[in-house]
C-alpha cells in the first residue's frame, strides 16, 4: 500500500427538497384543503475515524464526494424522504484543515471519532404547513436549503509515543528493523526511506511506538531533499530519539545540522525530550570514536548514548530511556492494543 499523508478532497452536503403544493380532491369530500407535504432534508457530510488505516491512499483516485439531495414533498401530505449522509473514513491522527491550508477545523485522536463537516439543507416546507384559519388554502411552499461545499485539505499525522530524527544514513531504518518487526527498507544510500515507517517496540514488557521518519539535510525547510514535509509525524511523539553516524565527518556538526532544521520547521519539536545517540559504534576506531563522543557532547551539551544498530550493542539502554519517558501507560492506542496482539508495521 501506497503511503500518502495529505490529500485535497471536494465535499458537498446535500440540497434539502422542496415543498409541494397540493390539495386534496376526492370525491365525497369537501373542502378538502391543502395537502402539500414537505420536503426532505439533505444528507451530511460526515468524517470518522476508522481502525486499521494509515494512509489516505483512498483519497489519491476519489477526490469529489457528494451527499445525497432529500425528496421534494408530494400530495396526500407526504413528506420526502431525508438524503443518505455520505461516511468518509480516514486513519487516527488525520487533521482537516480549511482550503487556506492554514485553518484547523477538526483534529482526531480517537478511533471511532466523528464529525460533521457539512450539514444538508434544510427541506422545504409544503402548502400544508402554511394552513390556519385565516388562510384556508395556501398556494405557496418554501424550496428546499442547500447544502454546504468546500475544499478541504486531509493531512495524517501518525500517532507514535517515540520518533526516530537524523541526517539520512544515521541508520534509524537499522534500528527500527532490529527492535520492532518492521521491514523498512535499508541501503547503503542516502534517502532509502521515503515515507515514515512505524513500529512497536517491546522494552522490558512495556510497549510503545516508534516512528522512523525520512532523513533530514540542511536546508530541509526551503524544500532541500525530501523537505521537511515528514516532520509533522512526530508532533505527537513524547521524546525524539536522535541518532547520529559515528562515521560522519563531524558529529557534532551533523548534530547542529538535524536540530537546526527541527528548530525552522516550529511545531515545539525543539520543546520536546531528546535523546541523543551515537550509532554505528562497531564502524570506527576507539580513537575516533571518543573524538566524536566528545564533539557531539559539546553541541548537545549532554553525554550521548553510544549503540550499534547492527550489533545491537547499547540499543537496550537506549530503549529503557524511551520507555522511562514516554512512561508506564503508552500514548497511543495503537500500542495498546499490539500488547494483546502480534507486533505490527506499517
Amino acid at each position: 500500500m501506497k503511503f500518502l499523508d495529505e490529500a485535497k478532497v471536494y465535499i458537498r452536503s446535500g440540497d434539502g427538497g422542496n415543498g409541494c403544493v397540493a390539495f386534496r380532491r376526492e370525491k365525497f369530500i369537501e373542502f378538502g384543503g391543502p395537502s402539500g407535504g414537505n420536503g426532505g432534508r439533505g444528507g451530511n457530510v460526515i468524517i470518522e475515524v476508522a481502525d486499521g488505516l494509515n494512509t489516505l491512499i483512498d483519497y489519491r483516485y476519489q477526490q469529489h464526494f457528494k451527499a445525497q439531495k432529500g425528496e421534494n414533498g408530494m400530495g396526500s401530505d407526504r413528506h420526502g424522504a431525508n438524503g443518505k449522509n455520505i461516511v468518509l473514513k480516514v486513519p487516527v491522527g488525520t487533521q482537516i484543515f480549511d482550503e487556506d491550508r492554514e485553518t484547523l477545523i477538526h483534529d482526531f485522536t480517537k478511533v471511532g471519532e466523528k464529525f460533521v463537516l457539512a450539514e444538508g439543507g434544510n427541506g422545504g416546507f409544503g402548502n400544508a404547513h402554511f394552513k390556519s384559519s385565516t388562510n384556508r388554502a395556501p398556494r405557496n411552499a418554501n424550496p428546499g436549503q442547500p447544502g454546504e461545499e468546500r475544499w478541504i485539505w486531509l493531512r495524517l499525522k501518525l500517532i507514535a509515543d517515540a520518533g526516530l530524527v537524523g541526517l539520512p544514513n544515521a541508520g534509524k531504518s537499522t534500528f527500527l528493523s532490529k527492535v520492532s518487526a518492521a521491514k523498512p527498507k535499508i541501503a547503503d544510500y542516502p534517502f532509502t526511506t521515503l515515507h515514515p515507517q512505524l513500529g512497536v517496540v517491546n522494552a522490558d514488557g512495556r510497549e510503545f511506538v516508534l516512528a522512523d521518519i525520512p532523513g533530514l539535510i540542511e536546508g530541509a525547510h526551503e524544500g532541500a531533499g525530501l523537505g521537511d514535509r515528514f516532520l509533522g509525524h512526530v508532533e505527537r511523539c513524547r521524546v525524539l530519539l536522535h541518532l547520529v553516524d559515528a562515521t560522519s565527518e563531524h558529529a557534532g556538526k551533523a548534530y547542529k545540522t538535524v536540530r537546526k532544521e527541527l528548530d525552522a520547521y516550529g511545531g515545539q519539536l525543539t520543546d520536546k525530550i531528546e535523546i541523543v545517540a551515537l550509532n554505528k559504534i562497531d564502524a570506527v576506531e576507539p580513537d575516533e570514536l571518543k573524538k566524536q563522543k566528545d564533539r557531539l557532547k559539546r553541541a548537545a551539551k549532554k553525554t550521548p548514548l553510544l549503540l550499534s544498530g547492527v550489533t545491537g550493542q547499547g540499543v537496550k539502554e537506549a530503549l529503557r530511556a524511551l520507555a522511562d519517558v514516554i512512561g508506564e501507560s503508552p500514548v497511543s492506542a495503537k500500542a495498546k492494543s499490539a500488547a494483546e496482539a502480534e507486533p505490527w508495521s506499517a
